[in-house]
Parts: C-alpha cells; sequence; structure tokens
C-alpha cells in the first residue's frame, strides 16, 4: 500500500479532457453558467470511482487526498498522503469487504465521518460495491441521526470510532438498536467497539480487484436537505431544527453540479483543492472530493479548523483553492491568506445575505447552496452571483436574451447547460438543468414533483438597485 507523508506536485503530462471543437461546442441558454473549455458531464452513469480510475491509469503517482496534519489529535489515526495508485487499491479492498455483507443491489448504505481521506475512501468503496452511499453528517447528534437513517432506509453505515470527545461508532450502535432494519455499523479505529465490523481489519483481510473501479454503473448518492433556518448575523449559522429529508442525485447530476463549481473555481490538475467544509451535503461534496476527482487535482481536507494547521498547509509550494464557509470572510480579509491562494471560494448556504461580502476581490468566487437542490457559483469579477439571481438572462448571450424576453412565460427550450435559472413571478426562483437534478425520497422510493423539469425552491432574491442583496425564503 503506497503512501506518501507530505504533498506534492506530479512533473509528468496532466490528464487533460478534449476541449470542445469551438465556441459553440457549450451552449449558453438563459440563466445557464458556462463557459468555453468547460467539460460537459457525459450522459453515461459515470460515478466517482471512474474518475478516481482515469487519474490512476496515466498519473498513479500523484497524490489524490491529503489529511489535516493534527489528524491524530482528534481521531487517533495518523495523518496521510495517499496517491492515486494507492488510493484505488484501498477502495477496491473497502468495496470487497463491502460487497461480502450481501446486501441487496442499489441498497442504502450511510456515511458518517469527518473529513479525512477514510472518508473519501469509503465513499468511493460504497459505490463500487453498487450501494447508494447515503451521506450523515457526523456532528449530529443521536436523535436527528435516528430520524436520516428511518427517512432513507439505511441498511449499514460505515464510520469512525473517535472524533475528538465524541465515539461517532457508539452512537450509531444506539441508532441500530432503534432502528432495526440497521443491520450492519462498520467503522475505522481506533476504540471499534464490540460487534462493530472493523474496517482497517477488512483492508488487511481482502483484496480487491483495482481494475475494475469505476467499470460498473454508479447508483447515485443521497444528501439530506434541511427546511427552515434564517440569516443571521457574523459567523457559523446553527442547523436548522427541520426534520431531515433524503434528496437522491443520480451521479451524472453530482458531476454535473461539480463541473459547474469548476467553471470559476479554474482548478487544474496536479494543484490542490483545500476545503473547510465536511463533505456531507451538496455544496461540500461538488465543490471538495467531486471537484478534485473531475479536476484531476489533490483534495486536502482540514474539518477542525485550527489556523496554525492551515497557516502551515498553505506554506507548501502547491497552487492552491481555498473552500470556506462565508461566514469566514471578514476574517480571512484582515490575513495574508487571499494572497495565497489561486481562488478562495466563499459558500453561502441559502437563506443568506449578499450585501455583507467585500466587492471587487479577484480570484473570489461565490457559492450559494439552495437546500440539496442546486448550487450556483459565479466570480465577483464576472458572472457575479448577486447580478444572476437578479437577472437570471444576464447569464446568457444576446441571442438568448431575446428568446427570453419578458412576454415569454420560461426561457428558450434548450437544456444543455449545466445549469438554468428562473426568477416566476412571485419571486421564487427555479433550478433546471443536469446540475440541479435531484428528487425527494419517501419510502425508499423516488418522488418525481417537477415533471417539467423546473424545481421551485423555497427561496426568492431581495433585490435593490439591480443585483440581489440577500436570500430569503419566500
Amino acid at each position: 500500500m503506497a503512501a506518501q507523508a507530505t504533498v506534492r506536485r506530479d512533473d509528468a503530462p496532466s490528464l487533460r479532457a478534449p476541449a470542445p471543437a469551438g465556441p459553440g461546442a457549450v451552449a449558453r441558454v438563459s440563466g445557464t453558467i458556462t463557459d468555453p473549455g468547460t467539460i460537459i458531464p457525459p450522459a453515461t452513469a459515470m460515478g466517482l470511482g471512474a474518475l478516481l480510475a482515469a487519474v490512476a491509469d496515466r498519473h498513479p503517482g500523484r497524490i489524490a487526498f491529503v489529511d489535516q496534519a493534527s489528524k491524530p489529535a482528534w481521531c487517533g489515526r495518523p495523518a496521510i498522503a495517499w496517491t492515486f495508485a494507492a488510493a484505488r487499491e484501498i477502495v477496491a479492498r473497502l468495496a470487497e469487504g463491502l460487497s461480502l455483507l450481501r446486501l441487496p443491489p442499489r441498497s442504502p448504505v450511510g456515511l458518517c465521518m469527518a473529513g479525512m481521506a477514510e472518508a473519501h475512501l469509503a465513499l468511493l468503496a460504497i459505490e463500487q460495491a453498487g450501494h447508494v452511499p447515503c451521506l450523515l453528517p457526523v456532528t449530529w447528534d443521536e436523535d436527528r441521526l435516528l430520524q436520516a437513517v428511518e427517512a432513507a432506509q439505511i441498511l449499514a453505515v460505515p464510520t469512525q470510532g473517535v472524533l475528538g470527545t465524541e465515539r461517532p461508532a457508539e452512537t450509531l450502535c444506539r441508532v441500530a438498536m432503534r432502528y432495526f432494519p440497521l443491520r450492519f455499523v462498520a467503522a475505522f479505529g481506533p476504540h471499534v467497539p464490540d460487534g462493530v465490523l472493523s474496517l482497517d481489519q477488512v483492508v488487511l483481510d481482502h483484496r480487491g480487484d483495482a481494475g475494475a473501479l469505476g467499470t460498473g454503473p454508479a447508483a447515485g448518492l443521497v444528501t439530506f436537505a434541511l427546511p427552515g433556518g434564517q440569516a443571521g448575523p457574523a459567523g457559523p449559522l446553527p442547523e436548522p431544527e427541520g426534520a431531515p429529508v433524503p434528496m437522491r442525485r443520480e451521479a451524472e447530476a453530482l458531476t454535473a453540479a461539480a463541473a459547474g463549481c469548476l467553471v470559476p473555481l479554474r482548478a487544474e490538475p496536479g494543484e490542490r483543492i483545500l476545503s473547510l467544509l465536511p463533505p456531507s451535503d451538496l455544496k461540500g461534496l461538488a465543490t471538495g472530493l467531486t471537484a478534485a476527482l473531475l479536476a484531476g487535482a489533490t483534495l486536502e481536507c482540514h474539518p477542525v479548523f485550527e489556523a496554525s494547521a492551515l497557516s502551515a498547509a498553505l506554506d507548501q509550494p502547491v497552487p492552491t483553492h481555498l473552500i470556506a464557509p462565508a461566514w469566514m470572510e471578514a476574517g480571512f480579509s484582515r490575513t495574508s491568506v487571499p494572497g495565497r491562494l489561486r481562488t478562495l471560494v466563499y459558500v453561502h448556504r441559502a437563506p443568506c445575505r449578499l450585501s455583507t461580502r467585500l466587492p471587487g476581490r479577484t480570484g473570489v468566487v461565490d457559492a450559494v447552496a439552495f437546500d440539496e437542490t442546486a448550487l450556483l457559483c459565479g466570480r465577483r469579477d464576472a458572472q457575479d452571483v448577486s447580478l444572476v439571481l437578479a437577472a437570471p438572462e444576464r447569464a446568457a448571450p444576446a441571442p438568448e436574451r431575446a428568446a427570453s424576453a419578458p412576454e415569454r412565460a420560461a426561457p428558450a427550450p434548450e437544456r444543455s447547460g449545466l445549469i438554468q435559472i428562473r426568477r416566476d413571478p412571485d419571486g421564487r426562483l427555479s433550478f433546471r438543468g443536469p446540475a440541479c437534478e435531484a428528487r425527494m425520497l419517501r419510502r425508499g422510493i423516488t418522488v418525481d414533483e417537477n415533471p417539467d423539469g423546473w424545481t421551485t425552491t423555497r427561496f426568492r432574491a431581495s433585490l435593490f438597485a439591480g443585483v440581489a442583496t440577500a436570500i430569503t425564503e419566500a
């Protein structure tokens, strides 16, 4: 098992997808955020494993995942830098172990872990085993985890033994006692409880077929929306108190959402995406793991924020794109952090205020998450989200702006873009396109509530002087 302790750049030729035939190859429709050279995801259900395998085939020694340096202090596991080849091997072993659980194909399998390399490997393994990953935030308490497990009808959950003073594996054991269909709990050590499958032992005992990674169709994944919440003052926002609502997203929809993020992010193969977001929802997964695999970049996650650890990571001579919660902008603006980055992405969770952002910052990207439905991204020096939300037609070239004139009830029927936006007569924002195709799960069955393709959200944009200053609940 190859593992390296430090991040390095791969000097081999970069793995790049072929560019479109010409400017017209990438469609621009009303409210569509696209860019010449952007790779539109293929129609086939290519999963995350296929993306990992594609880079591992060309650049096996390139670094795929890097752990936070302080990881041993908060989970008792070593911090490791994983190459793409090593990651593929471990994913194959974990997938082989999961297949021995004899779960029905496409079973919902939870994943309740902090943002560390083992979490990414476990997610890829669940997909490779033919199951549907269901992302459970490791910070949720027992009651909320029980609500989510019941709503998605989860049959098994990989987790971890230690997270600071918390014991996630023990918490999931109590959830399993309250929900009988949850048959298996597995965990990375240390402190794996009795009766819980040790994933470290699975890695040692099994030999999977690494060459088969990503060759089968991906079953998609489930994340959980939390209705409710309101824009608050500066600082971390508390999670809404509503019951988790499972949302099913196919593999190509997740890839499309990540591609929409890569347009303003402009991450290149071999560069680094450093994320401060948990990888347990659309905004964390699309800007983190999926974006890194799609770009062939290195992913480094810092689930426990430490200023010294972040500063040390930024000192490394690797072009870096930082993904951070929007409430950190005021603090970062008083430091040297923005000047040490190639791109700085501030992620907002609707409802939120947009008027407090600092104007005119080059290399700054805003990403706004509308529950688990859509993720809208734009650079502040071009395609700013406040302008797009105020007038979605501004994202389209002149011919298509004419097609979506006021006398038309909806934009032109062209749907080849990643995401389209519409402001309904009552002010609500609606989304359509490959990047925002998600369906609610009810008793394990997907519910298609949008036969016309448009998903109406519970949000509206507050406008002032032609720009959106806030996103509020309608």
